[in-house]
């Protein structure tokens, strides 16, 4: 086994995953509190050493949804597949403008930003 921390440990086989509250893990709860996550019983590969680690939360951060700016697609009318495959992806027909409405990050996805019309 290699001596990086941590890697001894991702190369053992999980036997027991406790939660929290189960019985073999309420001393580690006392220890680590509300962060404590849950607690995972690990033994190697000869059988000769149980090795028990925890899983700790140790931060929590508000997610900001993304403000993706849509872009207006060219697609020709006979490509019936890529608009259906744009209409798929959330994309919307903008009648005025002749242009499909996705937002930029699922253009780029879908390999279609040099179709973008309005850049």
């Amino acid at each position: 086994m290699k001596n990086t921390p941590g890697a001894e440990a991702a190369e053992l086989r999980i036997t027991k995953k406790l939660s929290r509250s189960s019985r073999g893990a309420l001393k580690l709860t006392q220890q680590f509190g509300e962060a404590l996550i849950c607690v995972r019983h690990r033994v190697d590969a000869k059988g000769d050493f149980r090795y028990t680690t925890v899983e700790l939360l140790v931060d929590k951060v508000a997610i900001r949804p993304r403000n993706d700016k849509v872009v207006g697609v060219r697609v020709g009318l006979n490509e019936r597949s890529l608009q259906t495959v744009i209409r798929a992806a959330g994309g919307v027909w903008d009648h005025k403008a002749k242009l499909w409405r996705i937002p930029r990050r699922v253009a780029g996805i879908l390999r279609l930003v040099d179709r973008i019309a309005d850049k």
